[in-house]
């Protein structure tokens, strides 16, 4: 068994490629959870969905999030009985926000309303959230304390980040099954997510960090940093906001007592050194992943790299 860390997109990318080259079924994703968010009276849980319908063939690469050529009439009329409409929601995509907030309102754990859509929509990977447990992650910003949500889609990642707050951090447990994927692994992947708010989070929970330590498996991390710049989302801006260095080293360095391994970018080689002083090793590729061979041979360069004899 293969597990990874994942956040959304680039986590997505990344896993649509490694689903290509091992079978689906030996792959566990223990997804974050901090930017769930409840909206119009439904509990959506992007990370978890956008790895969902990637896996699921369902997703609409072009934007990045939902379900291809998917609709926008419930939106639509929302706003025109006043409500805000800044996260965009399209109608099959609220389908999955309803079934899972009424499966939740019956009772069942996120853990298992995920192994429920996963079902339902063909995918064999198992997909676990990282907590059942409430959990969100707000964002300490110059115009004051907000969820990550409205700090990034309705307000665009605009006001300056002074701080992060993992609200529910200290009461969430791991979900079921995270631990034991974490120590029964062949092998560990920490996608290339958002280190503060996609993997951070992750890394909050309760004994994640510990079995991570633990885990006699290799850890890889792939930098989601490119000379000096995050490929999607505003990382760039949460690592300043924190004081740390924008670039694939800070990344490198945030994950320094669990790591051994860290896929580097050809453009950031001039890092090498520097990862390698933390006693990690570096493993050079380009993680730019542009097209489905790009995601492939990266994913068969990290099993090469990670599991040789």
């Amino acid at each position: 068994m293969i597990t990874a860390l994942a956040g959304g997109v680039g986590a997505a990318k990344f896993l649509s490629g490694l689903v290509k080259v091992i079978p689906e079924e030996e792959l566990t994703v223990i997804v974050n959870t901090g930017d769930d968010i409840e909206l119009y009276g439904l509990h959506i849980s992007p990370d978890i969905d956008i790895i969902t319908y990637t896996l699921a063939g369902i997703v609409d690469e072009e934007r990045g999030w939902g379900i291809k050529n998917d609709t926008f009439n419930c939106l639509e009329m929302l706003r025109r009985y006043g409500y805000e409409t800044w996260f965009n929601l399209g109608d099959r995509d609220l389908a999955t926000h309803i079934h899972r907030t009424i499966l939740l309102k019956r009772g069942l754990k996120l853990s298992q309303v995920t192994k429920e859509i996963c079902r339902s929509l063909g995918v064999k990977a198992n997909i676990i959230p990282m907590t059942n447990n409430k959990f969100e992650t707000w964002i300490e910003t110059d115009a004051g304390l907000m969820h990550f949500q409205e700090y990034l889609v309705k307000r665009g990642a605009k006001d300056r980040v002074l701080g992060i707050k993992y609200l529910g951090a200290e009461e969430a447990k791991p979900a079921e099954g995270v631990i034991e994927a974490i120590l029964n692994s062949k092998l560990v992947i920490i996608c290339p997510s958002n280190p503060i708010v996609s993997i951070g989070t992750i890394l909050s929970i309760r004994g994640v960090r510990e079995a991570l330590r633990s885990s006699k498996a290799p850890k890889v991390a792939i930098s989601p940093i490119v000379a000096g710049a995050p490929i999607k989302g505003p990382a760039d801006k949460l690592m300043s906001g924190l004081g740390l260095e924008v670039s694939a080293y800070s990344v490198a360095y945030l994950y320094r007592d669990f790591l051994t391994a860290f896929v580097l970018d050809y453009l950031d080689k001039e890092e090498k050194d520097r990862i390698e002083s933390l006693g990690i090793k570096v493993i050079l590729a380009n993680t730019i992943m542009r097209t489905t061979e790009d995601k492939k041979r990266l994913a068969e360069l990290i099993l090469k790299e990670t599991l040789k004899e």
